[in-house]
């Protein structure tokens, strides 16, 4: 594969992660982002034989977009900080089955991660090691299929990050993704595959050197079903 590189200095490399790829080393042992930063370094710089490379954000195996790495660890353990104290800005644009009865609306949930089925749920206030989930949304645009009904193209902007947030919380709120065979039931029962309707488009970050603010964007314009949409 080779990588799309968004931005790089001296201190991170910006990249666009391809669905199907793991963030980091998992247990089918599939070449993963990590590994392949780590082999476009050591090219691009022969003489250090161990590059550096540090894993700030993830997304979920499916999930493609936007990601940043840092290339010191001065620049981890800035970036990290950032997204311990909730400053890193990460917005998704997803297609949803059906239509969300606000235009705009703030979900807040709690989630327990089920490591068994890598699988999360929405559980009450107070249940054991569930954890506070919160996002925003806006609706964008919505057409009309003949395969699947009404989809609708929402941005998505996470306040918290948790397994399979968004996935977990928009089937929770009757609008499960398109093309999510964990959590949209329509999409569970078939037998063919399909690609998940989540992109990690924007990213906004304070440089951990210079602390200026970076945005970042890619959208999936022409990929279905983002291609039926035209209001990104």
């Amino acid at each position: 594969m080779a990588l799309k590189i968004i931005h790089e200095d001296q201190h991170i490399i910006v990249v666009e992660k391809p669905p199907k790829i793991p963030s980091q080393r998992d247990k089918t042992g599939d070449k993963d982002m990590l590994t392949y930063i780590g082999e476009y370094l050591q090219s691009k710089y022969p003489e250090t034989k161990n590059p550096y490379v540090g894993l700030i954000q993830r997304l979920d195996r499916p999930v493609g977009g936007v990601m940043v790495f840092a290339k010191t660890k001065y620049a981890n353990q800035k970036l990290s900080e950032q997204i311990r104290l909730n400053k890193m800005c990460k917005v998704y644009y997803a297609v949803v089955c059906g239509v969300p009865d606000k235009e705009e609306d703030t979900l807040v949930d709690y989630l327990k991660k089920l490591s068994s089925v890598n699988m999360s749920k929405v559980v009450p206030a107070g249940t054991a090691n569930a954890k506070e989930a919160i996002l925003d949304y806006q609706v964008l645009e919505t057409v009309e299929t003949k395969e699947h009904g009404v989809l609708t193209l929402i941005k998505v902007n996470l306040q918290t990050g948790r397994h399979h947030q968004i996935r977990v919380q928009l089937a929770n709120a009757n609008l499960p993704l398109w093309g999510d065979n964990k959590y949209n039931q329509t999409f569970v029962k078939q037998k063919e595959w399909t690609q998940i309707a989540l992109w990690a488009g924007i990213l906004t970050l304070e440089h951990p050197k210079t602390n200026k603010n970076y945005t970042f964007k890619i959208l999936p314009k022409e990929q279905y079903p983002y291609s039926l949409f035209q209001k990104f």
